[in-house]
């Protein structure tokens, strides 16, 4: 009783573990019920590794379990359901490198219990072979345009006409995945559910069941469908913009311009919790961009567009023929991937040709000439067999000879292609981890984010400086002016004194001598900075001076024009100074003058008393 308790106790915490795993990432913080859905789904799809099997080699395991030949509500047991999720999973292995193998027993666990959480609510122990096609064939991998391909096949009739009550039916069992996430009230079927997505009753062929379900926006109770394909595109794209309420600088996934605050953009995490700041408002629209586009990829795209070079708006997906798609013959191939059948769970053909989706696993150049070779041997070999019926008996053993033989290269080129598949995914593998990101790498390395924020302040501060060693300079140039124009001044009075040529004075022989080489470019000057600014409202006696010359490095230059400045400066003290020693002496003549006046003076003063 003991042991039976523990299993069945064990048994609960398995079944509900994917569910405790779900609800530890904290998803109903997003306050949006469409991107709340479509990450629980996403993260339900990877944890299953469901993300890993494209929609075709689901579509080939359906086959291989015999589930094309069953009708639609035909009943499955657990039991065959979980045969079933074995064959898929270990099929994968098959198809991932070493390297990359998955743990096969506890995604059938985890996807098992999941499905029968779902669909089997009340504990029947069976559900439906439609419900489990829809399910597996909506939560696998691949492109959503072959999905939608793949369940109208489903639900269309020979004539390749949607029938409305299948339709009504997927819908019932596609919204059950809502509803076992947590989110039936938003997503819930309805029986208005289908009126919601065709309003209009009328004959809907593949294109126009294509453009309702792809469309912007496409119905209401399925918007969570398209929105978790983008979400699975958009996980490693990176956008080297700030955000404007974290102001983190690594924005991963969405990312979120406000079409009312200029320049205001949010990460999808901000957006998803209802974050803003400063004026912006979760009232404002926003749009969402799943790429990042460079300045100038943006005007050329502008350019492009507005000269008629690209079409301006391009179709959701390709026109389909309008006629029911006929089903190939396989009766002599073994498939490496699905081709077409329209009910019975293969690709769509249209007029004989493969249509040109393909697996995530497969290289189209390699595999479609392998598809070739291999469709051409098959061929020959299903005209030989039936040539071979009207052959005579002697004949026989040849004809059988010749098919053995065709047999085998077949079977050889079968697993050449094998090899050719594991080798692609491998390289593909090596490709994705090699072209990671720079800026999240840089983003990891903090050492490297602190070494460039030193480098960019120890620039501004350089240009700093520079910026007043060229102020300084200037200023200089501007004293020069002024001393040059006291020199020129001194040497018309000494001309019109002596009445000598003013070449052949001292001072002008003395500025003469001062013109220096002087280069405002040197290795740190700043480009905001240029020769003419620094010299501006500087005489043109003095560019012309410094005008000429080999170019120099700042230092120099100001050491050479502050040597200049001294000289002059010591010919105008000498010549100050012999002005000064003129007017000394002249004064010393007018004082000896005054004092021989006032001697006179006061000796007549003595003579002229008169005596009593």
């Amino acid at each position: 009783m003991i042991e039976e308790g523990s299993k069945s106790s064990k048994s609960m915490v398995e079944k509900r573990q994917l569910f405790m795993e779900m609800r530890a990432q904290n998803f109903d913080v997003i306050r949006l019920s469409t991107y709340r859905t479509a990450c629980k789904l996403r993260f339900v799809q990877k944890r299953c590794n469901l993300h890993l099997v494209d929609v075709w080699n689901m579509i080939e395991a359906f086959r291989d379990n015999g589930l094309s030949t069953l009708d639609h509500n035909a009943e499955i047991n657990v039991s065959r359901l979980e045969t079933i999720l074995s064959s898929i999973f270990y099929q994968l292995n098959k198809r991932l490198p070493t390297t990359h193998q998955i743990n096969v027993d506890q995604s059938i666990g985890l996807l098992l219990n999941f499905i029968v959480a779902t669909y089997d609510s009340e504990g029947h122990g069976k559900l439906t072979v439609f419900a489990m096609k829809a399910m597996l064939a909506t939560m696998c991998g691949g492109k959503i345009l072959d999905k939608l391909r793949y369940i109208f096949s489903q639900i269309s009739d020979s004539n390749g006409v949607m029938v409305f009550a299948k339709f009504d039916q997927f819908l019932r069992e596609v919204l059950k995945l809502p509803t076992a996430v947590f989110e039936g009230p938003s997503f819930g079927y309805t029986e208005h559910s289908v009126r919601t997505c065709f309003p209009q009753q009328k004959k809907i062929l593949l294109n126009t069941f294509l453009d309702v379900l792809m469309a912007d926006p496409p119905p209401q109770c399925l918007v969570w469908l398209p929105l978790m394909h983008r979400l699975a595109n958009v996980e490693n794209v990176f956008h080297p913009v700030e955000c404007s309420y974290c102001r983190s600088e690594s924005m991963m996934g969405f990312r979120y311009r406000c079409q009312q605050c200029h320049g205001y953009q949010l990460c999808q995490s901000c957006f998803w919790r209802g974050h803003a700041s400063g004026p912006h408002s979760n009232q404002h629209q926003m749009k969402e961009h799943s790429s990042w586009k460079s300045p100038a990829k943006k005007l050329s795209h502008a350019i492009s567009k507005s000269l008629g070079c690209m079409p301006i708006g391009e179709p959701p997906h390709p026109v389909f023929p309008e006629a029911a798609e006929r089903p190939q013959d396989l009766a002599h191939t073994t498939q490496l991937r699905p081709v077409a059948n329209d009910m019975n769970d293969t690709v769509l053909i249209s007029s004989g040709a493969p249509t040109p989706s393909k697996s995530t696993l497969e290289s189209p150049s390699r595999l479609d000439e392998e598809h070739r070779l291999i469709a051409r041997y098959a061929a020959r070999l299903a005209a030989e067999a039936s040539n071979s019926t009207q052959c005579p008996p002697t004949d026989l053993s040849f004809n059988f000879d010749a098919n053995k033989q065709q047999r085998q290269l077949i079977a050889e080129l079968e697993n050449k292609n094998r090899e050719i598949l594991q080798e692609i995914q491998r390289l593909r593998l090596e490709h994705e981890q090699a072209s990671q990101p720079t800026p999240e790498k840089a983003q990891q390395n903090p050492t490297l984010l602190a070494e460039l924020r030193l480098l960019r302040h120890r620039k501004d501060e350089l240009e700093r400086r520079m910026s007043a060693l060229q102020e300084s300079r200037r200023e200089l140039m501007v004293q020069l002016e002024g001393l040059m124009r006291l020199l020129k001044d001194e040497e018309q009075k000494q001309a019109a004194q002596t009445g000598s040529s003013p070449h052949s004075s001292p001072s002008h022989s003395a500025s003469c001598t001062m013109p220096m080489p002087i280069r405002s470019t040197s290795a740190g000057s700043t480009p905001t900075h240029t020769p003419q600014d620094c010299l501006a409202g500087v005489g043109d006696d003095v560019l012309d001076a410094f005008s000429q010359g080999v170019p120099r490095n700042l230092r120099n230059d100001l050491l050479v024009a502050a040597d200049s400045i001294t000289n002059t400066m010591s010919s105008l003290v000498k010549e100050l100074h012999s002005v000064d020693d003129g007017l000394e002496e002249e004064e010393e003549n007018m004082r000896n003058g005054r004092e021989k006046v006032s001697t006179l003076k006061h000796s007549g003063k003595r003579h002229s008393t008169p005596s009593f």
